[in-house]
């Protein structure tokens, strides 16, 4: 069974930075995809940045030019580094993973932007 763990969420200004971290319990090399969603209360879960095997970078246009998605198949992890963050950052930001047909979350990392 994969698990997937997140870390680095808290409570930032607006205009500040935070970096989350997802650790995975098998190699990163399996997955297909790995990215990160976030799901703000009463809002539908939107993704922010996946990032594919052969390392094609994709971002929702909310956040190009503030986040950065990295990926580290010595350590096993994908990082997402956030920059310039907003009020409208705020959220539950959630890992994830596809591997071959199945599709794997963490459990969530709350990201709080003061303005």
């Amino acid at each position: 069974q994969v698990q997937l763990v997140e870390s680095g969420g808290g409570l930032v200004q607006a205009g500040g930075s935070l970096r989350l971290s997802c650790a995975a319990s098998t190699s990163t090399f399996r997955f297909n995809v790995m990215g990160w969603y976030r799901q703000a209360p009463g809002e539908q879960r939107e993704l922010v940045a996946m990032i594919r095997r052969g390392g094609i970078i994709n971002y929702a246009d909310s956040v190009k030019g503030r986040f950065t998605i990295s990926r580290d198949n010595a350590k096993n992890t994908v990082s997402l580094q956030m920059n310039t963050l907003k009020p409208e950052d705020t959220a539950n930001y959630y890992c994830y993973a596809q591997l071959g047909i199945t599709d794997y979350w963490g459990q969530g990392t709350q990201v709080t932007v003061s303005s």
